[in-house]
């Protein structure tokens, strides 16, 4: 069997043509479009599927959005997206919508040796939950459970909750960033846009005290502040970096004891594969176990950095053939 599918995010859209023959997986064509340059998601299947020639009869698209009813509005793009009317929109028998991190959840099976680096060892339970957070141009959350035979993934829009400040600067983010949005959720942090806007406020809490770099790394946006915090070139941005590891390894934390993650902890999106040489040096693990008493529970849990750009390809692929 053939399917197409999609990993729909607010910054890029990735589609793929993958083989399924039994339970094997593979990726036979693939596409990366800018998404919001497209009036919607029918736009760049016709234009994916007419310059590879191909027809098919199941597809699957897992999208950065909450999918109610049937109904899916992107958060970081200008959509609205019926799963009624899509197969007709696209000229696909079976076509679906699932959120984003459902399907990196169900792609995790997939996932090969040298697709995860990682940061805890931990004690994995074989059964326990499994949380999955990762941060792009949004922030997305999961998580699974075992149902007895098998795994269940449940898309959540945790990175929507309310950023929870655990330091006097990271209050004063938070006051800076309430200022211009009103309410400040996780994401407004921990994302691509919220490491741009962690690096505005260091400056700004700088007074006019700015690094020679700051105009090239405020012209390059989240990648210039990476850039230049893994490369040490910029004071602001190691900073800026070293606050956003906290934020996020505090929001993992969060999730990993709100559904006991005793499965472990699955770290994916757009980001995290570019930061590793922040993640390994040890930041991100204590922040994420900074939980008071119920540190030696999160100590057991592992955590792991998903690598591969494929996890959500591959688990759209698997509910299209499923």
């Amino acid at each position: 069997m053939r399917v197409l599918a999609g990993d729909v995010g607010g910054t890029n859209a990735r589609l793929a043509l993958v083989d399924v023959t039994g339970g094997a997986l593979r990726v036979v064509e693939r596409r990366t479009v800018p998404s919001a340059e497209y009036p919607g998601l029918a736009a760049i299947v016709h234009e994916f599927l007419a310059q590879v020639g191909a027809r098919v009869d199941r597809a699957c698209f897992g999208l950065a959005c909450p999918v109610v009813d049937g109904i899916c509005a992107p958060t970081n793009l200008p959509w609205r997206i019926d799963l009624g009317l899509l197969p007709q929109q696209l000229g696909i028998r079976r076509a679906i919508i699932i959120n984003d991190f459902h399907a990196v959840g169900a792609g995790l099976p997939y996932l090969e040796h040298g697709d995860t680096e990682v940061l805890q060892e931990g004690d994995a339970q074989p059964h326990g939950p499994r949380a999955l957070i990762g941060a792009g141009t949004g922030l997305g959350q999961g998580f699974l459970t075992w149902s007895g035979t098998s795994f269940l993934v449940h898309a959540s829009e945790g990175g929507h909750a309310d950023f929870s400040p655990v330091s006097p600067l990271q209050w004063r983010l938070r006051e800076a960033l309430a200022r211009k949005h009103g309410r400040v959720s996780v994401e407004r942090v921990v994302s691509g846009r919220g490491l741009l806007a962690i690096y505005r406020f260091l400056l700004d809490e700088r007074g006019g005290d700015a690094p020679a770099t700051s105009t090239e790394v405020l012209a390059q946006g989240p990648e210039g502040v990476t850039r230049h915090a893994l490369a040490g070139t910029d004071p602001v941005a190691v900073q800026a970096l070293d606050l956003f590891v906290d934020a996020y390894a505090g929001a993992a934390g969060n999730l990993a004891l709100t559904v006991l993650a005793t499965g472990g902890v699955y770290v994916a999106g757009g980001i995290a594969p570019h930061i590793l040489p922040k993640l390994r040096d040890g930041a991100f693990v204590q922040a994420f176990l900074a939980k008071g008493r119920l540190r030696r529970s999160l100590e057991r849990m592992p955590v792991s950095v998903i690598t591969s750009d494929d996890v959500a390809i591959l688990g759209a692929a698997s509910v299209a053939a499923a």
